[in-house]
């Protein structure tokens, strides 16, 4: 046996604790018979004084490998065999000085024994507790490593497909580069607000809430007091990668709506719904609606230069959704856009 394979880790494979009260009480019972039958064998070669010379081991033994309960017993079966069988007066259960001596002799030596043996099977046991957690949370913090490495190049691609998007729509002229860059940077930090609130570990996981504060953030950014951001969500996507490209997406809806929803006009309002089909379960729609000027007459998205339009496809498209556009209908006071998206959850 090596080095670093202790001989009561051997021991340890055959352990006993475990087990139910009959394999470990049982257990105990064979090891003290098998003591008692090994002193009586050897009393008429040993000399006098040495009654206890094979039931220490077995209650060392015993409270190793079944426990506490069951080395108490072994100790105190053995005492009594000791002290009728191998302590003068023979054959009886006589108590005097000297065998009261004895007797207190081998208490203190199996209680010492039975105390040191279960404080360590108590320190191994939280020692195995504390490694299995530990390896736990090093597969946590493993996964958590792995799926951030994922979001980030994610997110990295995003910005390289909008910062693409983004030069293409840049003018020859400095003056159209600089706004091209300053829309860019906009998008950025909304981008990174996103981020904040929804991989905020104190904010909670309501989607609605997060929503409701991104929209309070633009309105504010905005400088635009009398619109009015309604939302209310009754489902949501599980994946934290499909949250993200859905609030990007409800961004970039909401930037549309401020930018030119509301052109000329002191304020409004922009309703904000997310909710799961009632025909088909495990679909989600998402309902953008304002009740701005509306849609231009000859209205056509394909031929939109509108940057944000493109990122509002390229997000449902992510999403593996069907997008659709048009006036409100009804939908926020008769007048008004709607953006319309149906995606699995």
């Amino acid at each position: 046996m090596g080095s670093d394979r202790p001989v009561w880790r051997w021991f340890a494979r055959f352990s006993l604790l475990r087990r139910g009260p009959v394999q470990r009480y049982g257990a105990a019972l064979l090891t003290f018979a098998v003591a008692l039958v090994l002193r009586l064998a050897a009393d008429g070669t040993l000399p006098t004084g040495f009654p206890y010379l094979t039931f220490f081991p077995a209650v060392i033994l015993t409270t190793f490998m079944a426990g506490r309960g069951p080395g108490v017993a072994v100790a105190v079966l053995s005492g009594l065999a000791a002290w009728y069988f191998f302590i003068p007066p023979y054959y009886s259960l006589g108590l005097d000085a000297s065998v009261g001596l004895a007797l207190a002799f081998y208490a203190v030596i199996v209680t010492v024994d039975i105390a040191l043996i279960h404080g360590m099977q108590v320190t191994l046991a939280r020692l195995n507790e504390e490694r299995g957690r530990t390896a736990s949370l090093l597969e946590a913090q493993t996964t958590m490593f792995h799926e951030l490495q994922h979001r980030v190049a994610n997110n990295m691609q995003f910005v390289s497909a909008l910062l693409a998007l983004q030069r293409r729509s840049i003018n020859q002229s400095p003056e159209g580069a600089l706004a091209a860059l300053e829309e860019a940077g906009k998008r950025l930090d909304t981008m990174a607000r996103v981020h904040r609130r929804l991989h905020d570990p104190r904010s909670g996981d309501d989607f609605g809430s997060h929503i409701d504060g991104l929209c309070r953030d633009m309105l504010a950014a905005a400088g635009m007091s009398g619109v009015t951001c309604r939302v209310t969500v009754q489902a949501a996507p599980q994946s934290p990668e499909r949250l993200l490209a859905l609030a990007m997406l409800i961004v970039e809806a909401l930037t549309n709506s401020l930018k030119h929803a509301f052109a000329g006009r002191d304020g409004g309002t922009v309703t904000i719904e997310l909710a799961e089909l009632p025909d088909q379960p495990g679909q989600l729609r998402l309902l953008v609606v304002d009740d701005g000027v509306g849609l231009p007459d000859g209205f056509d998205v394909q031929r939109l230069p509108s940057l944000g339009w493109k990122i509002i496809q390229s997000l449902a498209a992510q999403l593996s959704g069907r997008l659709s556009h048009g006036p409100a209908n009804g939908l926020a006071g008769g007048t008004g856009t709607r953006i319309e998206l149906h995606f699995p959850a």
